[in-house]
């Protein structure tokens, strides 16, 4: 075999281990409301307006919301999700979401997530605010008890 043919050989494993290593995280919404509109925002681009959100690799800093009709474009005057979702690195550097109620932000409608599918045993974690005095959301911003984490690999977000 000529050394082409086997370095060739050799990559193409390589490339086919690669892919099927890749890290992906999939954001799905579930509005059981029935209105609104689900709003996935990162860096002042709507990436989401109900449909699955694919990431192929770490999602950082990205809002959810439910426009219901009052809320402004960052969120404001609506329940607000926060969250960065990539695989861990470090121990507790693995995805992270939260509720957050801190003013400018308001209740609007009921609000929740859950991680699915992934390593690390994380299925169903996740929290839900059905009212304005809610204990799973961020009030002011010290309060980081309320952040659910995972510390597993390509998870999915469920809102």
């Amino acid at each position: 075999m000529s050394f082409t043919l086997v370095t060739a050989a050799i990559a193409a494993t390589l490339f086919a281990t690669a892919g099927v290593n890749a890290e992906q995280h999939i954001i799905r919404f579930s509005n059981q409301c029935g209105y609104g509109t689900p709003q996935l925002i990162q860096g002042g681009n709507v990436l989401s307006t109900g449909e699955d959100y694919v990431s192929n690799g770490p999602f950082e800093s990205a809002i959810s919301y439910l426009q219901t009709g009052p809320c402004l474009f960052n969120g404001e005057e609506c329940l607000l999700v926060e969250m960065t979702i990539g695989n861990p690195t470090v121990p507790g550097g693995g995805p992270s979401v939260d509720l957050s109620l801190i003013p400018p932000h308001a209740y609007n409608v009921e609000t929740s997530f859950a991680f699915w599918g992934g390593t690390g045993g994380c299925n169903n974690t996740g929290a839900d605010c059905a009212d304005p005095t809610c204990a799973d959301a961020f009030f002011t911003p010290d309060e980081t008890q309320v952040q659910v984490s995972c510390q597993g690999d390509n998870v999915r977000t469920l809102l």
